[in-house]
């Protein structure tokens, strides 16, 4: 996907979702009341939701193209009082971990009565028989209150496990359904993970959960963590703006998270309306130049004695386009630092000029992703939880929930992954946060 509203190349094959088997029982989900049926309040498979609602897109057939909607189904594929549900959190932190696991566990526990429930433990590491991590046993009094902490509950970690031997452990363990919670990297294991459920056809359900602080991962307009992201930008902004504000030429440049997309910097600095220069991968922008950031930050301290820049930390890596850069376990490439790289620019230009500059450097990386959720990604947790609850207790397996115009929709995990999502600098934030700037248009 070119940009972030971009659906030119999905097709109908790309859409379909995989399930275990036709439907064998009852839902136990009560949802009668005098005004509706109960069965006005399930989903059916033929249910869709548009890929677009701007220029309808066509099947083969004439038909419009749609994701499959999210949501309870009528017929479920497990047997509740027989079935095993398992979470896993990898990855990176996000606010929100702990919301999503304590909503599902009371989706399974309470509406669909499953009785075994457990919390795989430090990712796809402990599914690993040679960590000696046996999974916790999830319960009421586990999972209550950790809704109120940062983090995950249930302990992460990056890198890939061989497919074979996870399987043999979620096997070992009795598990029906495993709960993937995280980000592109994640995804892809639990797309190997379903891969290899499916090679030996199993009856194992693989339901992913999107994780993403950066907002990244395709078809999920709106990922949980993004909100109170911004919030938490916002109130480094507002410091750093202070700073500069309260001395002699004082600069802000505050570093915020956005490995290859601007969501989390370009948001933030529309919230804070205080930002003079946002930085984000999906622009190059030059240093020096009639345009460039350098000359424009000279002529801002000119005229109104202070400023404030806000970078991405996948910004400006052309700049760096002769250095190696490093891999995490996961095997994603590193961002070199921007942020010390633009510090040392700044000082050295001005420097240069015999004008002497205050300037604040702060980077709010992992006090941004620690912290509890905030309201509406708390509400967003609990949705995204609970339809990945009635996606796999209906036999749906290899998806992923997403987001697309309001709905929760599922998709293939293969799909996703096989996607990227950028800023669309064409669209409506980004035309925002260069007009609550005014920097240039590079």
């Amino acid at each position: 996907m070119r940009g972030d509203q971009d659906f030119a190349s999905i097709t109908s094959d790309q859409l379909v979702i995989d399930r275990l088997g036709e439907p064998r029982f009852d839902s136990p989900l009560k949802f009668d009341s005098e005004s509706h049926a109960a069965n006005e309040h399930f989903v059916t498979d033929d249910d869709q939701v548009l890929v677009s609602i701007d220029r309808i897109r066509t099947t083969e057939s004439g038909a419009p193209l749609g994701y499959e909607e999210a949501g309870p189904r009528e017929g479920i594929f497990f047997n509740p009082s027989d079935t095993t549900a398992a979470f896993v959190t990898c990855g990176g932190l996000s606010p929100g971990l702990n919301n999503v696991i304590r909503s599902a566990y009371y989706e399974l526990a309470h509406n669909y009565r499953v009785p075994n429930i457990l919390g795989v433990r430090n990712g796809y590491k402990g599914l690993n028989p040679e960590s000696n991590l046996n999974p916790v046993r999830l319960d009421e009094g586990f999972v209550d209150s950790i809704d109120q902490l940062g983090g995950t509950i249930l302990g992460t970690s990056r890198g890939p496990q061989e497919p074979s031997m996870m399987v043999d452990s979620l096997m070992d363990h009795g598990v029906d359904i495993l709960f993937c919670l995280g980000g592109d990297g994640t995804q892809r294991g639990a797309h190997a993970i379903y891969q290899e459920v499916r090679r030996r056809e199993l009856p194992i359900s693989i339901v992913g959960i999107p994780k993403t602080i950066d907002n990244d991962i395709p078809f999920v307009r709106l990922s949980f963590g993004y909100v109170t992201a911004l919030e938490q930008a916002a109130k480094a902004i507002t410091c750093a703006h202070v700073e500069a504000r309260d001395a002699v030429q004082g600069v802000g440049l505050v570093k915020l998270m956005g490995r290859h997309a601007g969501f989390i910097a370009a948001g933030a600095s529309v919230i804070s309306q205080e930002v003079n220069f946002t930085l984000v991968p999906e622009i190059e922008f030059e240093l020096e130049g009639e345009q460039g950031l350098l000359p424009a930050l000279q002529r801002r301290l000119e005229s109104n004695g202070h400023a404030v820049i806000v970078v991405a930390e996948g910004a400006g890596q052309h700049f760096f386009k002769d250095q190696a850069s490093d891999q995490d376990a996961s095997g994603n490439s590193l961002s070199l630092d921007i942020g010390e790289f633009l510090q040392g620019k700044i000082k050295d230009h001005f420097a240069g000029l015999g004008v002497p500059i205050s300037l604040k450097y702060i980077d709010p990386s992992y006090t941004i992703r620690g912290v509890p959720a905030v309201g509406y990604d708390r509400f967003l947790c609990d949705q995204m939880a609970r339809h990945a609850v009635h996606a796999a207790m209906a036999g749906k397996t290899g998806l992923l929930i997403g987001q697309e115009h309001n709905k929760f929709i599922h998709l293939p995990i293969e799909t996703v992954v096989n996607q990227v999502k950028r800023m669309d600098v064409h669209g409506d934030l980004w035309r925002a946060v260069l007009q609550s700037t005014g920097q240039p248009r590079w």
